[in-house]
């Protein structure tokens, strides 16, 4: 596998992944604003400096992104108690039971409308369980 269909697989995967945890309501979040959420919702407390680590966005582009989302109440911000001139950010309380009740939603129909096949997608899913297990970080999440 060359660089870019490493890069055209992981943009079909977003979007697959899009599908799922999205619903017409949030149909309204660009897709940097919900990379945006999905990042500080992996590290809540986190600042918009390591969001912008972490993401490789433009420092601005998270900055008017997290604006949005704070005022669509999907974004928390305090200050830092280390350092009062930063701001923390953490998902709000609506915004982190919204993404835990979908994430418990399974992939399966998503896959099964991307690959027709009944065995080919049953094969692409334990495919990505595999990949999931190999290369991300940290326990399963089952």
């Amino acid at each position: 596998m060359d660089g870019v269909r490493l890069l055209r697989l992981g943009k079909r995967l977003t979007e697959l992944g899009r599908e799922l945890v999205t619903d017409p309501a949030s149909a309204t979040l660009t897709p940097g604003e919900i990379a945006v959420i999905a990042d500080v919702y992996g590290h809540p407390g986190t600042s918009v400096q390591d969001v912008r680590a972490r993401t490789g966005f433009a420092q601005s582009h998270v900055s008017t992104s997290v604006a949005r989302l704070r005022e669509r109440g999907l974004l928390d911000t305090g200050p830092d108690p280390a350092d009062g001139r930063r701001t923390l950010l953490t998902a709000s309380a609506e915004a982190r039971d919204y993404i835990r009740a979908r994430a418990a939603d399974p992939a399966e129909p998503v896959l099964a409308r991307a690959v027709p096949d009944p065995a080919a997608a049953r094969r692409v899913a334990e495919l990505l369980d595999e990949l999931a297990t190999l290369l991300l970080p940290g326990p399963a999440r089952d």
